[in-house]
């Protein structure tokens, strides 16, 4: 467990309207060790005195903010996304997942946390732009929690998961140094009792050996093992994923499986599909090479203007 973990993850707020919404945000973030504030089109003054108020120390938070105008634009050099959602699962196919399931997953890797609008939460093609859903449990009495509260409780989770990783990783290496260090004592005493037995022997031989026994060197101790250094997964970053998805859209909408009313739809299941996959950067580059091979084969091999076979074929067989 590195201890730059939190610092990979960047909380993303997707159009939010109050300042001091925003400046509890990024309270919240600096007491929870994470820096990296991303605002989508943001509908306030996240600089004014009002977030500057409800920031307090953490204005440094506020100064750094990046503010872009598209949710695929707060993603770029993301590998993992994981979005927000106070819906219940009927008003969306993917699986919602609490918190503290969800979110030590993005320890892992550069990652954001989506946050939607203060008034109606992230539409169904933004929770798409994710790969993984959470929702925090609330009383039925009043299941809507404001934007800078969800913050703090998710923030808060990734902050206790990355100390219980960070106690395990430091036990872990305790305990193998303790174990080296109670070999290397052993190894040292029976060194010493064989050198003692050894020379106790020479000493009543009437012929000294021709030449000393050979000893392990007492003067240093065998190497701690090393621990295996993190390897974070391959994954393709989102914006590769999202250039895959219009590639494949402009793709079968030119050969008619896709129509211009139902395309988002299709669209999102597709998405749905590879977000479940998590393909790899070389995964996605074969992907995207099929689409271009497919497109390159379609304008170069017509189709015959006389096929007994592509006649008898429905308009759009993908429809049959």
């Amino acid at each position: 467990m590195v201890a730059t973990a939190l610092t990979n993850i960047r909380i993303v707020l997707v159009e939010p309207a109050g300042p001091l919404n925003v400046g509890s945000v990024a309270r919240v973030m600096k007491n929870m060790g994470l820096r990296q504030l991303i605002l989508v089109n943001p509908q306030c003054d996240h600089l004014g005195q009002e977030a500057r108020l409800m920031a307090v120390r953490a204005a440094d938070v506020l100064e750094t903010v990046k503010v872009v105008a598209t949710l695929p634009e707060a993603l770029v050099g993301c590998v993992r996304a994981i979005a927000t959602t106070g819906d219940d699962s009927r008003s969306h196919p993917m699986q919602l997942e609490a918190p503290a399931d969800a979110l030590p997953w993005l320890l892992e890797a550069p990652s954001a946390l989506i946050f939607g609008r203060e008034d109606c939460g992230l539409t169904n093609s933004e929770l798409n732009r994710a790969q993984r859903l959470i929702r925090i449990p609330s009383s039925d009495a009043y299941t809507s929690l404001n934007l800078a509260q969800a913050v703090a409780i998710c923030c808060y989770e990734l902050y206790r998961e990355e100390g219980f990783r960070r106690k395990k990783e430091e036990g872990r290496r305790k305990k193998e140094e303790g174990s080296s260090a109670a070999d290397f004592v052993a190894d040292l005493t029976d060194a010493t009792q064989r050198r003692e037995k050894s020379e106790g022997i020479f000493s009543q031989s009437p012929n000294p050996p021709l030449s000393p026994s050979p000893n392990p060197p007492l003067s240093q101790s065998p190497p701690l093992p090393i621990p295996p250094s993190p390897n974070p997964p391959n994954s393709a970053p989102l914006e590769n994923l999202e250039g895959y998805y219009q590639q494949l859209e402009k793709l079968l909408l030119k050969i008619g499986y896709l129509q211009s009313h139902t395309a988002a739809s299709r669209m999102e299941k597709f998405r749905r599909l590879y977000n479940r996959a998590y393909p790899t950067v070389d995964e996605v580059a074969m992907l995207r090479g099929t689409l271009r091979q497919t497109d390159w084969a379609i304008k170069n091999y017509a189709r015959s203007p006389v096929s007994d076979t592509l006649d008898a074929l429905p308009e759009n067989p993908a429809d049959s």
